[in-house]
């Protein structure tokens, strides 16, 4: 509320000096005419509805996108590196923000990218195009055991739960996916009424802490996780394993942000601090989770149903593979989120040093599927700093199906990166539970920017498809996508990994995976 006081001084200042110069000296009218100005833009300031900042921080705000207007915005995402080391190759935020608005155009000049540099990837035209799809591909989610599958969009909302972020961004989110007719995954907090209210398609996750579907002293409630799972907005279910940026450990919610809203979604009491467990009470081996992924979907009346991981060992997931292979169930999806995912809060070192990255671990699941000959079976999905057209491409050459996007559907929102989420903060009102500052975040306003921004993002990826000569994702192939090795070697994805054939781990598995092949056992997880 104190960043309003200073705009209340020149509006009391500008009615003084403005009666003043009415019915004394004129010259009062010099230091009327500027408070009048600051009066005049702060009531457009407030009233608007398409710039967040200007609504909770009027006439101030404006300094920023003058310091845009003197020179090429820095922002912290774009000096970000890849776990690898190598900085990100765009202006990626200013990509989303310009979809987003439906101003994304062709920009002048050449590359700024050094093409040379070691670990530089780049996706292989064709010298015969073909003409871009006009219709938008869908993948259909569910395996012989789902009675009611799903027909997924190449780029959804990824998971953020309400709680970390405000209740009119998860309005906008869904709004957009209602309206774009792709899928909002919900995250660990619970199903709420901002998900349920604009009718957008919905990916049910549920997390360590069973919110929503937890009875008291924190185990899992099947019924209430029936009654839940059949509501008609909800098209899938997902388990949450781990969470690419911090693997291993579960998450936080202080209670100073557990209000009333959110101590009902997530069936926690109010005011309480919230801590997930880092582990699951429902199972302890690869089979334990099978069967309950079999559990989950009996209880959700045939919904698809998966799970999510950040993948870290190889041997541990053949291990659950081999658990398919002898329950005879599998998940219709598994959701593989990269180690570069993003978070509003996590250890450091977690952050940047624990889980295997997008691309190791797209080509791990999708390989050892492969290898045991559950893939066709089993659709994946990619998360993990998904924010563009070739972003898309390359994870569908990788193994993915579809991909997930957080962090730029965050952008489309008005995220501006300030990196304040755990303080409760946020100058947009995206990453807040404060009723006041979140209530700069219009939701009509930003629900079109979410669905402008991922209708151009996946046709970015179809006409960059179209170039390569492909007219249909399943298309794609390793060779495809080349590496730079060094500046005088370059290597297709083809020819730099092995790719298993169908089912050749269960009757000749290359020395490359017989060591973890045999050592996975299905009812432990071994390292």
């Amino acid at each position: 509320m104190l960043r309003f006081l200073w705009v209340a001084g020149p509006v009391g200042g500008a009615a003084a000096a403005t009666a003043a110069a009415a019915f004394g000296s004129p010259w009062w009218w010099c230091a009327a005419v500027p408070l009048l100005v600051v009066t005049v833009l702060a009531s457009k300031d407030l009233l608007q509805t398409r710039h967040s900042i200007l609504r909770n921080y009027p006439v101030i705000g404006r300094l920023r996108f003058a310091l845009e207007g003197i020179r090429p915005e820095v922002q912290q995402y774009f000096v970000e590196r890849n776990v690898d080391g190598r900085p990100y190759d765009r202006d990626t935020r200013s990509i989303v923000y310009e979809r987003a608005k439906g101003t994304d155009a062709e920009e002048p000049f050449g590359t700024e990218l050094d093409l040379y540099e070691s670990g530089r990837e780049f996706l292989v035209p064709s010298m015969a195009p073909v003409a871009v799809p006009q219709h938008l591909p869908r993948v259909r989610v569910g395996g012989p055991d789902c009675s009611q599958p799903y027909a997924m969009a190449l780029l959804n909302v990824s998971a953020m739960s309400f709680g970390s972020l405000s209740a009119n961004a998860v309005l906008a989110l869904n709004t957009g996916a209602a309206l774009g007719g792709f899928a909002h995954d919900t995250g660990e907090g619970g199903l709420s009424e901002y998900h349920l209210r604009p009718g957008g398609d919905l990916v049910w996750e549920i997390g360590t802490g069973y919110f929503g579907c937890r009875t008291e002293d924190g185990d899992f409630d099947p019924g209430q996780f029936a009654e839940k799972a059949a509501h008609p907005q909800v098209k899938c279910v997902s388990l949450k394993l781990s969470q690419g940026a911090k693997p291993g450990i579960g998450g936080v919610l202080p209670g100073s942000k557990v209000d009333a809203r959110i101590a009902r979604v997530r069936g926690v009491p109010q005011g309480r601090t919230v801590v997930s467990p880092p582990y699951h009470r429902v199972f302890s081996t690869p089979r334990e989770l099978v069967r309950f992924i079999g559990r989950m979907r009996g209880l959700a009346g045939g919904k698809p149903t998966g799970f999510k991981l950040c993948v870290g060992s190889r041997r541990q997931f053949l291990a659950v593979c081999k658990a398919m292979l002898e329950e005879g169930v599998t998940p219709d999806f598994v959701i593989v989120d990269g180690a570069e995912g993003g978070t509003g809060a996590a250890p450091l070192e977690f952050a940047d040093h624990v889980g295997m990255p997008l691309t190791e671990g797209l080509m791990t699941v999708h390989n050892a599927l492969v290898g045991t000959g559950l893939r066709d079976r089993i659709r994946i999905g990619a998360s993990g700093k998904v924010a563009t057209g070739s972003d898309l491409v390359k994870r569908l050459i990788q193994g993915a199906d579809y991909t997930n996007a957080a962090r730029a559907m965050m952008f489309a929102v008005g995220c501006i990166q300030a990196q304040r989420c755990h303080t409760n903060t946020c100058p947009v009102g995206v990453a807040t539970q404060d009723p006041r500052r979140a209530r700069a975040l219009h939701v009509g306003d930003k629900s079109q920017r979410v669905r402008r921004y991922q209708e151009a993002t996946v046709r970015s990826a179809l006409q960059i498809m179209a170039a390569m000569g492909v007219d249909d994702p399943s298309q794609l192939r390793p060779h495809m996508l080349q590496r730079r090795i060094d500046p005088q070697t370059i290597r297709s994805y083809a020819d730099l990994h092995l790719w298993l054939e169908p089912g050749q781990l269960l009757h000749d598995p290359p020395a490359s995976w017989a060591r973890d092949w045999e050592a996975a056992h299905p009812d432990r997880f071994t390292v």
